[in-house]
């Protein structure tokens, strides 16, 4: 009788072990501390510990710690990693919708494209991630981008001629570019700062908030405010993992995704209005441009893709009020 209780007590405490077990799930991404990005990821791992009542743990792992936004996508798709706060031009290799979001001169400031892409265009990007192994679970800000480069000032099309952008690896931006004159190259952002320090390229194009949070402006002369695209972060899960969680937790994690995307949002409007006069003040020279010349010299990139993708083109274009 004493052996069947022993056996009966272990049991019952294996089972109680079982069922409370705390599961850790990793969440990664490429941006330094204090980015919008960095700060809203740690944001959305303290809300799903909340709303889960513990039962799942996201540990963050940002400036690349996890891997590069390519490698998270590549592992997110085997259910190595469940979560990324990836980048749009990185997203869109798998999912070329993405890269439609960032045609150039689409958007007339941040709260126009939120307007955007909150509604029917989301929902596109949704149903195309889901066919590629992805889940969108949000889709947070990355900002509007300008143009950096230690030759010259960017004032018109032609100053862009024979000056070497680094970009993200993402056709969009590359197609701007080479539109716009310059000498584009894909290179991984985690490398960025070296690559500009050593001259391996000119220049490169990012939002305001991620020059200064990864300290671009150290290695840089002059800002051309382009405005010459939007980006979105998509909040991205592995599919494979996704389908392994319970409705509750999918609801959960759900919520804190868009909690946690307000978050980024606030940080990234501050952020346009603040930064500008800190980078200044670190002796970096800015610069007005003539958009209406940049958006007329990228009118064939629209061209091209409305080939692509003439039903989405079309409502993005229709829900932008272009």
């Amino acid at each position: 009788m004493k052996k069947i209780l022993i056996t009966l007590a272990a049991t019952l405490a294996l089972t109680a072990s079982t069922s409370w077990a705390q599961q850790v799930l990793r969440l990664s991404h490429n941006a330094a501390p204090g980015n919008p990005k960095a700060e809203a990821s740690l944001k959305f791992a303290e809300l799903v510990a909340q709303k889960t009542d513990g039962r799942i743990k996201i540990e963050v792992g940002g400036s690349a710690q996890f891997g590069d936004d390519v490698e998270s996508l590549t592992n997110m798709r085997l259910g190595t990693l469940a979560f990324s706060t990836n980048s749009q031009g990185s997203t869109a290799g798998i999912v070329p919708e993405f890269n439609v979001i960032g045609l150039p001169f689409l958007f007339r400031d941040l709260e126009h494209a939120y307007t955007v892409v909150d509604g029917p265009v989301g929902d596109m990007m949704k149903k195309a991630a889901d066919s590629k192994g992805l889940v969108v679970l949000a889709l947070w800000d990355n900002g509007i981008r300008h143009t950096s480069n230690n030759k010259r000032p960017i004032v018109k099309p032609e100053d862009l001629e024979g000056i070497k952008v680094r970009t993200p690896a993402d056709t969009m931006t590359i197609d701007i570019f080479k539109a716009l004159g310059a000498n584009p190259g894909p290179l991984a952002f985690s490398e960025l700062y070296i690559a500009l320090q050593q001259g391996v390229f000119d220049g490169q194009e990012n939002p305001l908030m991620n020059i200064y949070t990864s300290k671009l402006h150290e290695v840089q002369k002059y800002i051309s405010l382009t405005g010459h695209k939007y980006e979105t972060t998509p909040l991205l899960a592995s599919k494979m993992i996704w389908a392994g969680l319970s409705k509750a937790d999918q609801e959960a994690i759900r919520e804190a995704a868009v909690e946690a995307g307000k978050l980024n949002r606030e940080m990234s409007l501050a952020a346009d209005a603040e930064l500008r006069k800190k980078i200044a003040d670190a002796g970096v020279q800015f610069n007005e441009v003539d958009q209406a010349a940049f958006a007329a010299r990228t009118k064939p990139v629209y061209d091209k893709w409305s080939k692509q993708f003439p039903d989405l083109v079309k409502l993005i274009v229709s829900e932008a009020g272009k």
